[in-house]
């Protein structure tokens, strides 16, 4: 069953995520992962959740999602965006 990473990240330190940027999709895509929704345009339709920045990623399972987010190769980046951003995130079993 497919799953799905779903962030609000709030970006504090811009510059500190630049190499972030431009590496950790290539990691995503190694765990079989691939962007959804990468910051784009949205509206809260409903309710007082506040994001700032949603992101969703797709993975084929819940476990590589955590396979990837707990990877070795990850783990460098993760570093680097929680000290440059403040960072909400759940992974969901979906359809």
């Amino acid at each position: 069953m497919s799953a799905y990473v779903v962030v609000d990240l709030d970006v504090k330190d811009a510059s500190a995520l630049r190499d972030y940027a431009s590496e950790v999709p290539s990691i995503v895509a190694q765990y079989g992962g691939r962007y959804l929704v990468r910051g784009g345009r949205f509206e809260v339709l409903e309710g007082n959740w506040k994001p700032k920045s949603l992101i969703i990623i797709e993975f084929p399972t819940l476990d590589a999602v955590k396979r990837w987010y707990e990877s070795e190769e990850y783990r460098p980046y993760r570093s680097v965006r929680l000290r440059a951003a403040e960072t909400n995130i759940v992974g969901v079993e979906g359809g």
